[in-house]
């Protein structure tokens, strides 16, 4: 009998997945949670957890997971419809009567996934043949091993029709694989041919882990590069997530699930140990596909390509989740190298430098931030005012208003810090030190640098003291392990240079051995030509010489070292004077050993 998705989610309403298996499983709540011991296994120690929100078990043990039809039929070896039966009488429901057409929907679907399954059998098959050798030596180039081959069933469709040949052969009916789209009809009275033919396979799962469709990659030139299987009753894109079956376990585990563009990058990722990753099929994140996203996590990290077109990605991604932000759920965006895609990324650096990209994710609102920054210029009060209408409608499209609040408030926050004159404050410790300015470790004192107003502009000193130190490191890279962790802990006042900051700590983090040159044209890349040519000019190294592109190694980092020097030793007056007037108004010791520590500080930077 076939069930409706509305009777089934019925009886998932009224009856949680703990109720039911605390019949059979002693469980403890714990958090969210429940856990207790596998009924899948003989363990002593709990592995097996419950979830009633997101309406699902899942044993660690085994790799076991479902919900409470799947309970019943596994450890009470019921079928799905008697596992239904039993459970609707148990929430008073009446079982819905069998209908003709539905059961006749239930057979035909019956029959298109055995088509399916055999193809893909067919396929693995053929690749460990003769005429798979190409696209076995292929998948083994891209650094797949035998063991995640296997796991991911890839296989290989020869040429010809021997794919509709070994099917009908098997007494599968033609009309059947034209519906699965395993092969085309012909034109113009021509006989049907395979729909893949010489191309590498990537079988693409349902949530139950069955083989619905396929993607074919072909191997050197051609085109299209990658051929999709069109939709089919089995196959709807943008409701699956390529390799989710298979992650399943690897999210449940981290909490954690990478969403990346294509197939290649998703199994590279496994191939590396990140088994928690997955992928549209083909085409941009659908709202489907988010909401499958956020029951597994609350805040699914995007991996995109770091070219033009997975930085079009990132942005479409973003403009779907943030009109649907729910307290509590967002997104996470992983940045990736100008020009690499995980899968390159891995094969050149490593998983580590992978694991490094993930870990340095930064949230939705900061994406927002700069999309609307990218698209906007802030060099006068006019602009500025284009910038912070923009930014303030792009926040009014979420639709809930506590998250749609939080937004604003952010948000006004960075516009205020942003164009008030003085240097942006960073928040500040219970000693009344600036944040995001660490202690400085040189050897010497600095000796005192003279800064001379530029021709052609004005700055307050601190915000050109934050423009020559990241000139410096644009210029001169090789200087990177003398300053990264007091450059890496800074948080520019100018929000646009703090985003090139970062990004260019990125790269050269993932690549040490990065010139100037290459890393201007990757920043390039990432939009910020525009910021760089501004940075990179006569009214920066007019104030400091040591900052241009010909200086001398050692003179770049003496004058980095002298200017983050007195860059420490301004903010830490600021903090002293703040101190000062706090405690003018409310003495206390408190205060006065906070002073006292600032001033110790301070004599680090006083010249001889």
């Amino acid at each position: 009998m076939n069930f409706s998705p509305e009777f089934l989610d019925e009886i998932r309403n009224r009856l949680s997945v703990s109720s039911v298996v605390a019949r059979r499983v002693k469980l403890t709540k714990r958090g969210r949670e429940f856990v207790g011991l596998s009924p899948f296994s003989n363990e002593k120690t709990p592995s097996f957890t419950v979830n009633d929100e997101k309406g699902f078990y899942h044993c660690f043990s085994t790799n076991e997971h479902g919900d409470v039809f799947t309970f019943l039929m596994k450890t009470q070896n019921l079928s799905f419809p008697e596992a239904v039966e039993r459970l609707a009488e148990e929430a008073g429901l009446e079982m819905p009567r069998a209908d003709p057409r539905e059961v006749a929907v239930v057979e035909r679907a019956v029959k298109l996934r055995e088509a399916v399954e055999a193809a893909c059998m067919f396929f693995q098959a053929a690749l460990q043949k003769p005429d798979g050798a190409r696209a076995l030596d292929y998948l083994h180039g891209r650094g797949l091993g035998d063991e995640i081959i296997q796991r991911y069933r890839l296989g290989y469709a020869p040429s010809g029709n021997v794919v509709k040949t070994e099917l009908l052969r098997r007494g599968f009916a033609e009309d059947v694989l034209l519906e699965t789209r395993l092969i085309s009809e012909g034109k113009e009275g021509r006989e049907s041919f395979d729909f893949f033919r010489d191309r590498v396979m990537f079988p693409i799962f349902d949530a139950r882990g069955r083989p619905v469709a396929f993607g074919g990659r072909v191997m050197g030139e051609g085109e299209p590069k990658y051929l999709n299987s069109p939709e089919t009753p089995l196959f709807h894109k943008g409701g699956l997530l390529y390799g989710l079956s298979l992650a399943r376990p690897s999210v449940l585990d981290k909490s954690q699930v990478v969403v990346c563009e294509g197939y290649m990058d998703v199994i590279a990722m496994a191939q590396a140990g990140l088994t928690n990753a997955v992928a549209p099929l083909g085409t941009a994140l659908t709202e489907t596909q988010l909401e499958m996203l956020w029951k597994l996590v609350p805040e699914p990290i995007m991996c995109f390509d770091g070219d033009k077109a997975g930085q079009r990605a990132a942005a479409r991604a973003a403009g779907l989740a943030l009109p649907r932000l729910k307290p509590g759920l967002s997104l996470q965006f992983a940045l990736l190298p100008s020009g690499q895609d995980p899968d390159d990324l891995i094969r050149r650096s490593g998983a580590d430098a992978m694991t490094q990209v993930l870990n340095g994710s930064i949230p939705l609102s900061e994406v927002v931030w700069r999309q609307v920054l990218a698209e906007h210029q802030t060099d006068t009060p006019e602009r500025r005012a284009g910038f912070e209408r923009a930014v303030l409608e792009r926040v009014g499209g979420i639709d809930d208003q506590s998250v749609r609040d939080q937004y604003r408030m952010v948000f006004k926050d960075r516009l205020r810090d942003m164009f008030q004159p003085q240097r942006a404050r960073t928040p500040r410790n219970d000693m009344g030190r600036g944040r995001g300015r660490p202690p400085f470790r040189g050897k010497t004192p600095p000796v005192p640098m003279a800064i001379r107003p530029g021709p052609a502009r004005v700055l307050p000193v601190d915000r050109l003291r934050e423009r020559i130190l990241l000139a410096t490191l644009i210029n001169h890279p090789e200087i990177l392990g003398h300053i990264e962790d007091r450059l890496g802990a800074m948080i520019l006042a100018d929000s646009r240079l703090d985003s090139v900051r970062q990004s260019a700590l990125m790269h050269l983090s993932h690549q040490l051995d990065l010139d100037s040159q290459t890393l201007r044209a990757h920043l390039d890349g990432l939009g910020y030509a525009r910021d760089l040519e501004s940075l990179l000019g006569e009214d920066t190294y007019v104030h400091a010489s040591f900052a241009r592109p010909n200086a001398e190694p050692v003179k770049a980092t003496e004058g980095w070292d002298d200017t983050f020097g007195w860059y420490q030793r301004s903010g830490l007056e600021a903090d002293l004077n703040q101190l000062r007037d706090n405690l003018a108004v409310n003495p206390t010791d408190e205060t006065v050993a906070a002073m006292n520590s600032l001033a110790e500080q301070m004599n680090q930077y006083t010249h001889e």
